[in-house]
Protein backbone atom coordinates (compact mmCIF):
# COMPACT_ATOMS: atom_id res chain seq x y z
CA UNK A 1 0.00 0.00 0.00
CA UNK A 2 3.00 2.27 1.17
CA UNK A 3 4.26 1.86 -2.18
CA UNK A 4 1.55 2.01 -3.99
CA UNK A 5 0.42 5.63 -2.45
CA UNK A 6 3.74 7.31 -2.60
CA UNK A 7 4.41 6.04 -6.61
CA UNK A 8 1.04 7.47 -7.80
CA UNK A 9 1.41 10.73 -5.93
CA UNK A 10 5.42 11.55 -6.65
CA UNK A 11 4.78 10.81 -10.41
CA UNK A 12 4.42 14.53 -11.45
CA UNK A 13 7.71 14.82 -9.50
CA UNK A 14 9.78 12.48 -11.10
CA UNK A 15 12.30 15.45 -12.37
CA UNK A 16 12.86 16.70 -8.87
CA UNK A 17 13.12 12.96 -7.82
CA UNK A 18 16.12 12.69 -10.20
CA UNK A 19 17.57 15.67 -8.99
CA UNK A 20 17.68 14.65 -5.42
CA UNK A 21 19.10 11.15 -6.49
CA UNK A 22 21.83 13.13 -8.17
CA UNK A 23 22.90 15.39 -5.78
CA UNK A 24 22.80 12.95 -3.36
CA UNK A 25 25.10 10.71 -5.29
CA UNK A 26 27.64 13.36 -5.91
CA UNK A 27 27.78 14.02 -2.30
CA UNK A 28 28.28 10.81 -1.12
CA UNK A 29 30.70 10.05 -4.07
CA UNK A 30 32.76 13.01 -2.52
CA UNK A 31 31.79 11.68 0.96
CA UNK A 32 33.70 8.35 0.12
CA UNK A 33 36.80 10.07 -1.00
CA UNK A 34 38.30 11.55 1.28
CA UNK A 35 39.64 8.77 3.59
CA UNK A 36 41.09 7.87 0.63
CA UNK A 37 42.66 11.34 0.51
CA UNK A 38 43.41 11.15 4.13
CA UNK A 39 45.11 7.50 3.40
CA UNK A 40 47.38 9.04 1.29
CA UNK A 41 48.31 12.44 3.48
CA UNK A 42 49.87 10.12 6.07
CA UNK A 43 51.21 7.71 3.75
CA UNK A 44 52.88 10.02 1.09
CA UNK A 45 52.71 13.18 3.25
CA UNK A 46 53.22 13.10 7.13
CA UNK A 47 55.58 9.83 6.90
CA UNK A 48 57.52 10.96 4.55
CA UNK A 49 57.72 14.59 5.90
CA UNK A 50 56.28 16.50 2.29
CA UNK A 51 54.58 19.42 3.16
CA UNK A 52 53.70 20.46 -0.67
CA UNK A 53 52.25 17.04 -1.10
CA UNK A 54 50.25 17.60 2.64
CA UNK A 55 49.24 21.03 1.00
CA UNK A 56 48.37 20.07 -2.14
CA UNK A 57 46.15 17.12 -1.01
CA UNK A 58 44.80 19.10 1.53
CA UNK A 59 43.40 21.93 -0.86
CA UNK A 60 41.96 18.91 -2.79
CA UNK A 61 39.68 17.78 0.21
CA UNK A 62 38.65 21.25 0.82
CA UNK A 63 37.33 21.14 -2.52
CA UNK A 64 35.87 17.72 -2.27
CA UNK A 65 34.18 19.16 0.72
CA UNK A 66 32.84 21.70 -0.29
CA UNK A 67 31.09 20.07 -3.54
CA UNK A 68 29.97 17.73 -0.84
CA UNK A 69 28.54 20.00 1.26
CA UNK A 70 26.80 21.95 -1.70
CA UNK A 71 24.94 18.59 -3.29
CA UNK A 72 23.95 17.74 0.58
CA UNK A 73 22.40 21.53 0.79
CA UNK A 74 20.88 21.01 -2.50
CA UNK A 75 19.12 17.38 -1.48
CA UNK A 76 17.90 18.11 1.23
CA UNK A 77 15.88 21.77 0.05
CA UNK A 78 14.63 19.86 -2.99
CA UNK A 79 14.01 16.57 -1.12
CA UNK A 80 11.61 18.78 1.52
CA UNK A 81 9.92 20.34 -1.24
CA UNK A 82 8.82 17.61 -2.80
CA UNK A 83 7.74 15.77 0.65
CA UNK A 84 5.92 18.81 1.60
CA UNK A 85 3.73 18.31 -2.42
CA UNK A 86 3.39 15.06 -1.71
CA UNK A 87 1.65 16.05 1.77
CA UNK A 88 -0.36 18.58 0.27
CA UNK A 89 -1.56 15.93 -2.69
CA UNK A 90 -2.23 13.51 -0.18
CA UNK A 91 -4.18 15.36 1.91
CA UNK A 92 -6.36 17.10 -0.98
CA UNK A 93 -6.82 14.00 -2.60
CA UNK A 94 -8.64 12.76 1.18
CA UNK A 95 -10.60 15.94 0.92
CA UNK A 96 -11.84 15.54 -2.57
CA UNK A 97 -12.97 11.63 -1.63
CA UNK A 98 -14.20 12.85 1.57
CA UNK A 99 -16.08 15.71 0.37
CA UNK A 100 -17.59 13.51 -2.59
CA UNK A 101 -19.12 10.71 0.19
CA UNK A 102 -22.50 10.55 1.42
CA UNK A 103 -23.64 10.30 4.87
CA UNK A 104 -23.33 6.81 4.69
CA UNK A 105 -19.44 6.72 3.99
CA UNK A 106 -18.80 9.27 6.54
CA UNK A 107 -20.93 7.31 9.50
CA UNK A 108 -18.54 3.94 8.06
CA UNK A 109 -15.19 5.87 9.16
CA UNK A 110 -16.50 8.79 11.61
CA UNK A 111 -15.53 11.96 12.02
CA UNK A 112 -12.60 11.27 14.45
CA UNK A 113 -10.59 8.39 12.22
CA UNK A 114 -11.14 10.73 9.00
CA UNK A 115 -9.59 13.64 10.67
CA UNK A 116 -6.54 11.48 12.34
CA UNK A 117 -6.28 10.02 8.16
CA UNK A 118 -6.18 13.63 6.72
CA UNK A 119 -3.63 15.06 9.50
CA UNK A 120 -1.20 12.60 11.69
CA UNK A 121 -1.36 9.52 8.87
CA UNK A 122 -0.33 11.79 6.33
CA UNK A 123 2.68 13.50 8.07
CA UNK A 124 3.56 10.01 8.80
CA UNK A 125 3.90 8.91 4.94
CA UNK A 126 5.24 12.52 4.91
CA UNK A 127 8.20 12.37 7.47
CA UNK A 128 9.31 9.12 5.87
CA UNK A 129 9.51 10.55 2.47
CA UNK A 130 11.36 13.00 3.43
CA UNK A 131 13.61 10.73 5.14
CA UNK A 132 13.87 8.64 2.32
CA UNK A 133 15.19 11.99 0.15
CA UNK A 134 17.73 13.08 2.88
CA UNK A 135 18.80 9.63 4.37
CA UNK A 136 17.68 6.42 2.11
CA UNK A 137 18.80 7.54 -0.75
CA UNK A 138 22.61 7.98 0.23
CA UNK A 139 22.50 5.16 2.47
CA UNK A 140 22.87 2.11 -0.19
CA UNK A 141 25.60 4.43 -2.02
CA UNK A 142 27.12 4.81 0.86
CA UNK A 143 27.19 1.17 2.26
CA UNK A 144 28.27 -0.27 -1.61
CA UNK A 145 30.84 2.01 -1.99
CA UNK A 146 32.77 1.71 1.48
CA UNK A 147 32.48 -2.07 0.87
CA UNK A 148 33.97 -1.87 -2.61
CA UNK A 149 36.50 0.97 -1.11
CA UNK A 150 37.44 -1.12 1.70
CA UNK A 151 38.01 -4.11 -0.16
CA UNK A 152 40.30 -2.28 -2.10
CA UNK A 153 42.34 -1.31 1.08
CA UNK A 154 42.64 -4.74 2.36
CA UNK A 155 40.75 -8.06 1.76
CA UNK A 156 41.50 -10.18 4.64
CA UNK A 157 40.35 -7.07 6.82
CA UNK A 158 37.36 -6.35 4.91
CA UNK A 159 36.13 -10.34 6.27
CA UNK A 160 34.66 -8.70 9.29
CA UNK A 161 32.07 -7.43 7.87
CA UNK A 162 30.39 -10.65 6.75
CA UNK A 163 29.61 -10.85 10.33
CA UNK A 164 29.00 -7.34 11.10
CA UNK A 165 26.68 -6.52 8.86
CA UNK A 166 24.32 -9.53 8.94
CA UNK A 167 24.19 -9.22 12.74
CA UNK A 168 23.34 -5.88 12.33
CA UNK A 169 20.07 -6.53 9.64
CA UNK A 170 18.90 -9.25 12.18
CA UNK A 171 19.15 -7.60 15.14
CA UNK A 172 17.25 -4.14 13.68
CA UNK A 173 15.00 -6.63 11.30
CA UNK A 174 13.46 -8.49 14.86
CA UNK A 175 12.97 -5.47 16.85
CA UNK A 176 10.85 -3.93 13.28
CA UNK A 177 9.09 -6.98 13.13
CA UNK A 178 7.36 -6.32 16.63
CA UNK A 179 6.91 -2.70 16.14
CA UNK A 180 4.31 -3.50 12.92
CA UNK A 181 1.34 -4.44 14.85
CA UNK A 182 2.12 -1.80 18.14
CA UNK A 183 1.74 0.81 15.05
CA UNK A 184 -1.51 0.08 13.77
CA UNK A 185 -2.64 0.17 17.38
CA UNK A 186 -1.66 2.96 18.11
CA UNK A 187 -2.99 4.86 15.07
CA UNK A 188 -6.20 2.87 16.51
CA UNK A 189 -5.57 4.36 19.61
CA UNK A 190 -5.21 7.69 18.43
CA UNK A 191 -8.39 8.04 16.60
CA UNK A 192 -10.36 7.26 20.31
CA UNK A 193 -8.16 9.85 22.05
CA UNK A 194 -9.81 12.53 18.85
CA UNK A 195 -13.11 10.28 19.44
CA UNK A 196 -13.55 10.67 23.14
CA UNK A 197 -11.92 14.48 23.04
CA UNK A 198 -14.40 15.92 20.24
CA UNK A 199 -17.28 14.06 22.19
CA UNK A 200 -16.04 16.50 25.24
CA UNK A 201 -15.86 19.60 23.73
CA UNK A 202 -18.60 19.43 21.93
CA UNK A 203 -20.97 18.08 24.55
CA UNK A 204 -19.77 20.21 27.64
CA UNK A 205 -22.73 21.44 28.79
CA UNK A 206 -24.27 18.26 28.38
CA UNK A 207 -21.19 16.81 30.97
CA UNK A 208 -21.76 20.02 33.40
CA UNK A 209 -25.50 20.20 33.21
CA UNK A 210 -25.45 16.23 34.58
CA UNK A 211 -22.25 16.74 36.66
CA UNK A 212 -20.31 14.03 35.10
CA UNK A 213 -17.29 15.78 34.53
CA UNK A 214 -15.02 12.73 37.06
CA UNK A 215 -17.10 10.38 34.54
CA UNK A 216 -15.49 12.11 31.34
CA UNK A 217 -12.26 12.46 33.02
CA UNK A 218 -12.00 8.56 33.59
CA UNK A 219 -13.08 7.95 29.84
CA UNK A 220 -10.33 10.44 27.98
CA UNK A 221 -8.09 9.27 30.99
CA UNK A 222 -9.09 5.18 29.79
CA UNK A 223 -8.18 6.12 25.90
CA UNK A 224 -5.46 8.12 26.82
CA UNK A 225 -3.37 5.60 28.79
CA UNK A 226 -4.48 2.79 26.29
CA UNK A 227 -2.37 5.06 23.98
CA UNK A 228 0.22 5.94 26.31
CA UNK A 229 1.20 2.33 27.12
CA UNK A 230 1.38 1.32 23.27
CA UNK A 231 3.36 4.59 22.69
CA UNK A 232 5.84 2.87 26.13
CA UNK A 233 5.58 -0.11 23.67
CA UNK A 234 6.96 0.58 21.21
CA UNK A 235 9.64 3.18 23.06
CA UNK A 236 11.10 0.28 24.82
CA UNK A 237 11.49 -1.70 20.82
CA UNK A 238 13.15 1.68 20.01
CA UNK A 239 15.35 2.11 22.98
CA UNK A 240 16.67 -1.20 22.57
CA UNK A 241 17.41 -0.56 18.89
CA UNK A 242 20.11 2.25 19.29
CA UNK A 243 22.04 0.45 21.95
CA UNK A 244 22.26 -2.71 19.81
CA UNK A 245 23.21 -0.61 16.61
CA UNK A 246 25.95 0.99 18.49
CA UNK A 247 27.28 -1.83 20.52
CA UNK A 248 27.92 -3.75 17.34
CA UNK A 249 29.78 -0.27 15.68
CA UNK A 250 32.11 -0.33 18.70
CA UNK A 251 33.10 -4.12 18.80
CA UNK A 252 33.77 -3.52 15.03
CA UNK A 253 35.90 -0.79 15.97
CA UNK A 254 37.77 -2.60 17.97
CA UNK A 255 38.00 -5.84 16.13
CA UNK A 256 39.22 -3.30 12.99
CA UNK A 257 42.20 -1.45 15.23
CA UNK A 258 43.13 -5.39 16.92
CA UNK A 259 43.67 -7.00 13.66
CA UNK A 260 44.59 -3.89 11.82
CA UNK A 261 47.42 -3.81 14.02
CA UNK A 262 48.57 -7.19 13.62
CA UNK A 263 48.88 -6.05 9.87
CA UNK A 264 50.28 -3.29 10.27
CA UNK A 265 53.00 -5.41 12.16
CA UNK A 266 53.55 -8.01 9.86
CA UNK A 267 53.72 -5.39 6.98
CA UNK A 268 50.90 -6.16 4.85
CA UNK A 269 49.46 -2.58 5.69
CA UNK A 270 50.07 0.81 6.14
CA UNK A 271 48.74 3.74 8.77
CA UNK A 272 47.39 5.44 6.23
CA UNK A 273 44.85 2.37 4.92
CA UNK A 274 44.04 1.19 8.08
CA UNK A 275 42.74 5.10 9.36
CA UNK A 276 40.71 4.72 5.99
CA UNK A 277 39.67 1.09 6.21
CA UNK A 278 38.28 2.90 10.02
CA UNK A 279 36.23 5.38 8.09
CA UNK A 280 35.49 3.15 5.49
CA UNK A 281 33.58 0.98 7.99
CA UNK A 282 32.16 3.85 10.51
CA UNK A 283 30.82 5.09 7.40
CA UNK A 284 29.14 1.39 5.93
CA UNK A 285 27.74 0.89 9.74
CA UNK A 286 26.71 4.87 9.48
CA UNK A 287 24.55 3.88 6.65
CA UNK A 288 23.51 0.69 8.03
CA UNK A 289 22.46 3.14 11.34
CA UNK A 290 20.32 5.63 8.44
CA UNK A 291 18.66 2.46 7.28
CA UNK A 292 17.45 1.86 10.82
CA UNK A 293 15.78 5.45 10.82
CA UNK A 294 14.04 4.36 8.21
CA UNK A 295 13.09 1.22 9.30
CA UNK A 296 11.48 2.67 12.70
CA UNK A 297 9.18 4.64 10.88
CA UNK A 298 8.60 2.33 7.74
CA UNK A 299 5.82 -0.17 9.77
CA UNK A 300 4.04 3.22 10.57
CA UNK A 301 4.18 4.78 7.91
CA UNK A 302 2.95 1.56 6.44
CA UNK A 303 -0.01 1.46 8.88
CA UNK A 304 -0.72 5.35 8.16
CA UNK A 305 -0.81 4.54 4.39
CA UNK A 306 -3.33 1.45 4.47
CA UNK A 307 -5.44 3.38 6.32
CA UNK A 308 -5.22 6.13 3.47
CA UNK A 309 -5.71 4.41 0.72
CA UNK A 310 -8.86 2.45 2.72
CA UNK A 311 -10.57 6.14 2.07
CA UNK A 312 -9.61 6.58 -1.30
CA UNK A 313 -10.51 3.22 -2.57
CA UNK A 314 -13.56 3.75 -0.82
CA UNK A 315 -15.95 4.77 -3.37
CA UNK A 316 -19.31 6.91 -2.75
CA UNK A 317 -22.61 5.05 -2.62
CA UNK A 318 -23.73 8.66 -4.26
CA UNK A 319 -22.24 8.06 -7.78
CA UNK A 320 -22.14 11.16 -9.99
CA UNK A 321 -24.03 10.80 -13.30
CA UNK A 322 -22.29 9.51 -16.24
CA UNK A 323 -24.23 11.66 -18.55
CA UNK A 324 -25.90 14.43 -16.53
CA UNK A 325 -28.75 16.15 -17.38
CA UNK A 326 -29.44 19.78 -16.82
CA UNK A 327 -32.72 20.79 -17.16
CA UNK A 328 -33.64 24.15 -18.43
CA UNK A 329 -36.22 26.72 -16.38
CA UNK A 330 -36.38 24.06 -13.33
CA UNK A 331 -40.18 24.59 -12.01
CA UNK A 332 -39.27 22.60 -8.84
CA UNK A 333 -42.14 19.48 -9.65
CA UNK A 334 -41.19 16.76 -7.35
CA UNK A 335 -42.07 13.38 -7.24
CA UNK A 336 -41.14 10.11 -5.23
CA UNK A 337 -41.89 7.34 -6.62
CA UNK A 338 -42.20 3.59 -4.67
CA UNK A 339 -38.61 4.69 -3.38
CA UNK A 340 -37.23 2.81 -0.80
CA UNK A 341 -34.36 3.38 1.26
CA UNK A 342 -31.87 0.67 2.97
CA UNK A 343 -28.64 0.76 5.27
CA UNK A 344 -26.33 -2.69 3.95
CA UNK A 345 -26.95 -5.15 5.71
CA UNK A 346 -30.10 -4.09 7.30
CA UNK A 347 -32.79 -6.60 7.84
CA UNK A 348 -35.33 -4.01 7.01
CA UNK A 349 -35.80 -0.81 4.85
CA UNK A 350 -36.38 2.43 6.60
CA UNK A 351 -38.45 3.78 3.55
CA UNK A 352 -40.83 1.78 1.67
CA UNK A 353 -42.57 2.33 -1.42
CA UNK A 354 -42.97 6.09 -0.63
CA UNK A 355 -44.69 7.60 -3.38
CA UNK A 356 -46.15 11.43 -3.61
CA UNK A 357 -46.32 14.67 -5.31
CA UNK A 358 -45.05 17.96 -4.72
CA UNK A 359 -45.95 21.15 -6.72
CA UNK A 360 -44.92 24.53 -7.50
CA UNK A 361 -46.59 26.77 -5.19
CA UNK A 362 -48.12 24.16 -2.49
CA UNK A 363 -46.45 23.13 0.81
CA UNK A 364 -46.18 19.53 1.92
CA UNK A 365 -45.32 18.36 5.00
CA UNK A 366 -44.46 15.30 6.51
CA UNK A 367 -44.77 14.20 10.24
CA UNK A 368 -44.37 11.11 12.12
CA UNK A 369 -43.06 9.57 15.34
CA UNK A 370 -39.33 9.41 16.16
CA UNK A 371 -37.96 6.95 13.60
CA UNK A 372 -39.99 7.00 10.85
CA UNK A 373 -38.07 7.97 8.12
CA UNK A 374 -38.74 11.40 8.03
CA UNK A 375 -35.33 13.05 7.61
CA UNK A 376 -34.24 10.32 5.35
CA UNK A 377 -36.80 10.73 2.99
CA UNK A 378 -35.99 14.40 2.79
CA UNK A 379 -32.26 13.38 2.44
CA UNK A 380 -33.07 11.44 -1.01
CA UNK A 381 -34.10 14.46 -2.59
CA UNK A 382 -30.68 16.80 -2.73
CA UNK A 383 -28.89 12.91 -2.96
CA UNK A 384 -27.57 13.17 0.68
CA UNK A 385 -28.47 9.23 0.61
CA UNK A 386 -29.69 7.48 -2.81
CA UNK A 387 -32.55 5.31 -3.41
CA UNK A 388 -32.26 1.87 -2.88
CA UNK A 389 -35.20 1.08 -4.90
CA UNK A 390 -37.78 3.30 -6.64
CA UNK A 391 -36.84 6.64 -8.35
CA UNK A 392 -36.97 10.71 -7.07
CA UNK A 393 -37.50 13.15 -10.06
CA UNK A 394 -37.14 16.64 -10.60
CA UNK A 395 -39.30 18.03 -13.54
CA UNK A 396 -39.43 14.30 -14.35
CA UNK A 397 -35.82 13.93 -14.09
CA UNK A 398 -34.59 11.28 -11.88
CA UNK A 399 -32.38 13.36 -9.32
CA UNK A 400 -29.27 10.54 -10.17
CA UNK A 401 -29.40 12.44 -13.64
CA UNK A 402 -29.13 15.78 -12.78
CA UNK A 403 -26.06 17.75 -13.47
CA UNK A 404 -24.71 18.20 -9.36
CA UNK A 405 -24.49 21.39 -9.77
CA UNK A 406 -27.83 22.15 -11.31
CA UNK A 407 -29.46 19.53 -8.40
CA UNK A 408 -27.79 22.13 -5.23
CA UNK A 409 -28.65 25.20 -7.24
CA UNK A 410 -32.58 24.06 -7.19
CA UNK A 411 -32.93 22.79 -3.67
CA UNK A 412 -32.96 24.91 -0.65
CA UNK A 413 -32.27 22.60 2.29
CA UNK A 414 -32.44 23.42 6.09
CA UNK A 415 -31.04 20.25 7.92
CA UNK A 416 -32.21 19.63 10.98
CA UNK A 417 -29.20 20.42 12.94
CA UNK A 418 -28.28 23.94 11.55
CA UNK A 419 -24.47 24.49 10.93
CA UNK A 420 -22.73 27.53 10.33
CA UNK A 421 -19.11 28.24 9.50
CA UNK A 422 -16.83 30.47 11.46
CA UNK A 423 -16.44 33.61 9.93
CA UNK A 424 -19.40 36.75 9.71
CA UNK A 425 -23.11 36.80 9.22
CA UNK A 426 -22.80 37.52 5.79
CA UNK A 427 -20.38 34.97 4.65
CA UNK A 428 -22.56 32.32 6.19
CA UNK A 429 -25.35 33.85 4.10
CA UNK A 430 -23.73 34.07 0.86
CA UNK A 431 -22.23 30.13 1.39
CA UNK A 432 -25.04 29.03 -1.46
CA UNK A 433 -24.86 32.98 -3.45
CA UNK A 434 -21.67 34.16 -3.07
CA UNK A 435 -22.53 37.15 -5.39
CA UNK A 436 -25.61 38.57 -3.09
CA UNK A 437 -26.12 42.15 -2.53
CA UNK A 438 -26.37 43.25 0.74
CA UNK A 439 -29.85 44.03 0.23
CA UNK A 440 -30.89 40.76 -0.42
CA UNK A 441 -29.38 39.06 2.71
CA UNK A 442 -31.35 42.36 4.85
CA UNK A 443 -34.58 40.48 2.83
CA UNK A 444 -33.79 36.53 3.46
CA UNK A 445 -32.77 38.05 7.19
CA UNK A 446 -36.62 40.01 7.57
CA UNK A 447 -38.17 36.82 5.73
CA UNK A 448 -36.59 34.44 8.77
CA UNK A 449 -37.32 36.64 11.17
CA UNK A 450 -33.39 37.13 12.22
CA UNK A 451 -33.26 40.78 10.89
CA UNK A 452 -33.87 42.43 14.68
CA UNK A 453 -30.96 40.36 16.33
CA UNK A 454 -28.64 40.54 13.30
CA UNK A 455 -29.32 44.67 13.36
CA UNK A 456 -28.81 44.46 17.26
CA UNK A 457 -25.64 43.24 16.83
CA UNK A 458 -22.49 46.07 16.17
CA UNK A 459 -21.24 44.67 13.61
CA UNK A 460 -24.36 44.05 11.43
CA UNK A 461 -23.60 42.06 8.90
CA UNK A 462 -20.01 41.76 9.59
CA UNK A 463 -20.72 40.54 12.80
CA UNK A 464 -18.65 37.28 13.49
CA UNK A 465 -20.02 33.57 14.06
CA UNK A 466 -18.21 31.02 15.70
CA UNK A 467 -17.41 27.97 14.31
CA UNK A 468 -21.05 25.80 14.43
CA UNK A 469 -22.46 29.11 15.45
CA UNK A 470 -21.93 28.42 19.07
CA UNK A 471 -22.21 32.20 19.79
CA UNK A 472 -25.86 32.48 18.96
CA UNK A 473 -28.77 30.69 20.35
CA UNK A 474 -30.21 27.87 19.05
CA UNK A 475 -33.28 29.66 17.61
CA UNK A 476 -30.72 32.19 16.11
CA UNK A 477 -29.07 29.63 14.48
CA UNK A 478 -32.17 28.29 12.78
CA UNK A 479 -33.40 31.47 11.85
CA UNK A 480 -29.67 32.51 10.08
CA UNK A 481 -30.15 28.73 8.03
CA UNK A 482 -33.53 29.60 6.77
CA UNK A 483 -32.23 32.60 5.60
CA UNK A 484 -29.06 30.95 3.99
CA UNK A 485 -31.82 29.22 2.10
CA UNK A 486 -33.80 31.63 1.39
CA UNK A 487 -30.66 33.81 -0.19
CA UNK A 488 -30.15 31.30 -2.92
CA UNK A 489 -34.03 31.55 -3.96
CA UNK A 490 -34.27 28.13 -5.42
CA UNK A 491 -37.41 26.53 -6.74
CA UNK A 492 -37.36 23.28 -3.94
CA UNK A 493 -36.99 24.30 -0.32
CA UNK A 494 -36.47 21.65 2.15
CA UNK A 495 -37.05 22.47 5.88
CA UNK A 496 -35.88 19.41 8.16
CA UNK A 497 -37.69 20.50 11.48
CA UNK A 498 -36.22 23.38 10.65
CA UNK A 499 -38.17 25.69 13.07
CA UNK A 500 -38.23 22.99 16.47
CA UNK A 501 -35.95 25.94 18.23
CA UNK A 502 -38.48 28.81 17.36
CA UNK A 503 -41.40 30.02 20.21
CA UNK A 504 -44.83 29.46 18.62
CA UNK A 505 -44.89 33.61 18.32
CA UNK A 506 -41.65 33.40 15.87
CA UNK A 507 -42.21 29.82 13.93
CA UNK A 508 -46.14 31.58 13.11
CA UNK A 509 -44.37 34.84 11.85
CA UNK A 510 -41.67 33.16 9.94
CA UNK A 511 -43.97 30.61 8.06
CA UNK A 512 -46.62 34.02 7.67
CA UNK A 513 -43.55 35.91 5.95
CA UNK A 514 -42.40 32.36 4.35
CA UNK A 515 -45.63 31.44 2.75
CA UNK A 516 -45.02 35.02 0.11
CA UNK A 517 -41.53 34.47 -0.11
CA UNK A 518 -41.72 30.96 -1.24
CA UNK A 519 -45.21 31.21 -3.32
CA UNK A 520 -43.82 30.02 -6.44
CA UNK A 521 -41.78 27.56 -5.27
CA UNK A 522 -42.08 23.51 -3.83
CA UNK A 523 -42.00 23.46 -0.15
CA UNK A 524 -41.67 20.06 2.27
CA UNK A 525 -41.52 20.73 5.63
CA UNK A 526 -40.76 17.85 8.15
CA UNK A 527 -42.13 18.93 11.16
CA UNK A 528 -42.95 17.19 15.00
CA UNK A 529 -45.17 20.03 16.10
CA UNK A 530 -48.64 19.66 14.63
CA UNK A 531 -48.80 23.64 14.55
CA UNK A 532 -46.13 24.41 12.24
CA UNK A 533 -47.89 22.60 9.09
CA UNK A 534 -51.30 21.86 10.34
CA UNK A 535 -52.32 24.69 7.45
CA UNK A 536 -50.13 22.61 4.45
CA UNK A 537 -51.97 21.66 1.55
CA UNK A 538 -50.68 18.11 2.18
CA UNK A 539 -49.59 16.42 5.50
CA UNK A 540 -48.26 13.10 4.99
CA UNK A 541 -48.06 10.67 7.86
CA UNK A 542 -45.34 8.37 8.23
CA UNK A 543 -45.14 5.20 10.21
CA UNK A 544 -42.52 3.06 10.47
CA UNK A 545 -41.23 3.60 6.78
CA UNK A 546 -44.11 4.43 5.17
CA UNK A 547 -47.03 6.06 4.41
CA UNK A 548 -50.33 5.78 6.10
CA UNK A 549 -52.19 9.04 5.32
CA UNK A 550 -52.33 11.56 2.87
CA UNK A 551 -54.47 14.73 3.26
CA UNK A 552 -55.64 18.14 4.55
CA UNK A 553 -55.44 18.25 8.78
CA UNK A 554 -59.13 18.22 8.78
CA UNK A 555 -59.31 15.46 6.43
CA UNK A 556 -56.45 13.41 8.25
CA UNK A 557 -58.23 13.98 11.51
CA UNK A 558 -61.00 12.83 10.67
CA UNK A 559 -59.56 9.80 8.78
CA UNK A 560 -56.13 8.92 10.43
CA UNK A 561 -55.88 7.05 13.76
CA UNK A 562 -51.91 7.90 13.59
CA UNK A 563 -52.52 11.28 12.79
CA UNK A 564 -54.89 11.87 15.29
CA UNK A 565 -53.39 10.47 18.14
CA UNK A 566 -49.91 12.64 17.48
CA UNK A 567 -51.68 15.94 17.46
CA UNK A 568 -53.89 14.89 20.33
CA UNK A 569 -50.89 14.27 22.48
CA UNK A 570 -49.59 18.18 21.28
CA UNK A 571 -53.16 19.97 21.44
CA UNK A 572 -56.61 19.31 22.86
CA UNK A 573 -59.58 18.77 20.69
CA UNK A 574 -60.73 21.78 20.30
CA UNK A 575 -57.39 23.23 19.52
CA UNK A 576 -56.66 20.77 16.87
CA UNK A 577 -60.37 21.54 15.60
Amino acid sequence: MLITLVRRQLRPYRRQISLVVLLQLVQTLANLYLPTLNADIIDQGVVKGDTGYIMRIGAAMIGVSLVQIICSIGAVYVGAQVASALGRDVRAAIFDRVQSFSAREVGHFGAPSLITRTTNDVQQVQMLALMTFTMMVSAPIMMVGGIVLALQLDVQLSGLLLAVIPVLVLGIGVIVYRMRPLFRAMQTNIDEVNRVMREQITGIRVIRAFVRDRHEQERFARANTELTDVALAVGKLMASMFPFVMLVINVSTVAVLWFGAHRIDSGGMEIGALTAFLSYLMQILMAVMMATFMFVMLPRAEVCAERIEEVLDTASSVVPPTAPVTPEGLRGHLELRDAEFSYPGAEEPVLRSISFTALPGETTAIIGSTGSGKSTLLHLVPRLFDATGGRVLVDDVDVREIEPQALARAIGFVPQKPYLFSGTVASNLRYGKADATDEELWQALEVAQAKEFVQAMPEGLDAPIAQGGTNVSGGQRQRLAIARALVNRPEIYLFDDSFSALDYATDAALRRELSRETADATVVIVAQRVNTIRDADRILVLDDGQVVGTGTHSELMNSNVTYREIVLSQLTEEEAA
